[in-house]
């Protein structure tokens, strides 16, 4: 019970750990929540950063789910222990205690951990994603079929309870994409009402200033 607790702490702090703030703010790069997609990651990096900035950031939060499950790897010999601590690791970046619970979505932080965690279905799925991206020159379709591929391999490989459980881990980075769906979605209706309410004031401005035209007494 001690070890998840203590698995579970040390993933959510080193997930919590804000790489993109640093980084970007090493750079002079802007606030990666306010730009792009909003997003404090890699992917929205790659825009607005220096290559080398952003792949800093790759390498920092994928080294969030490796440091994560090494360090509950060498406190447990029990496969859940390493799985929760994984979790806290992608729990921590996408609600960083450190950055006021404004993360990203946790998909290298998935990544790094399912590199330890099941190191060959991670080998044949980046080894498809490098196929795929190769025939298609389209990296991000690419990496979608790896996160596709990978818990079919990992079924082979690791059997269905432990694929269940990365199924567990995945629905986190679900349920971060929902939430910034969400808040596009929301962003979008504000700035149609905003548009909205313009157009509505324009009609009301121009009578105004007819009106003051019609009473200047110097006419």
């Amino acid at each position: 019970m001690i070890e998840a607790l203590l698995a579970v702490l040390i993933g959510y702090l080193l997930g919590s750990l804000p790489v993109a703030d640093f980084v970007s703010r090493r750079y002079g790069g802007p606030d990666l929540r306010d730009v792009g997609d909003h997003n404090p990651g890699f992917w929205n990096s790659r825009t607005v950063l220096p290559r080398n900035a952003s792949l800093t950031i790759f390498v920092g939060d994928l080294a969030k789910g490796i440091i994560s499950v090494l360090a509950a790897q060498s406190m447990s010999t029990d496969w859940r222990v390493w799985y929760l601590a994984a979790g806290g690791a992608m729990i921590g970046h996408a609600w960083p205690i450190f950055a006021r619970f404004r993360g990203g979505r946790s998909v290298l932080a998935w990544v790094g951990a399912a590199i330890v965690l099941s190191p060959l279905p991670a080998g044949f799925a980046v080894v498809m994603v490098l196929l795929f991206w190769a025939a298609t020159r389209e990296f991000s379709h690419a990496v979608r079929i790896g996160v596709v591929l990978f818990p079919f391999a990992q079924w082979y490989q690791d059997g269905p309870w432990r694929t269940a459980a990365t199924g567990v881990l995945m629905s986190i980075i679900g349920v971060r994409f929902v939430m910034a769906s969400d808040k596009t979605i929301a962003d979008r209706f504000a700035s149609l009402r905003a548009a909205r309410s313009i157009r509505a004031a324009a009609p009301l401005t121009r009578w105004s200033k007819r009106a003051a035209s019609d009473d200047d007494p110097r006419e």
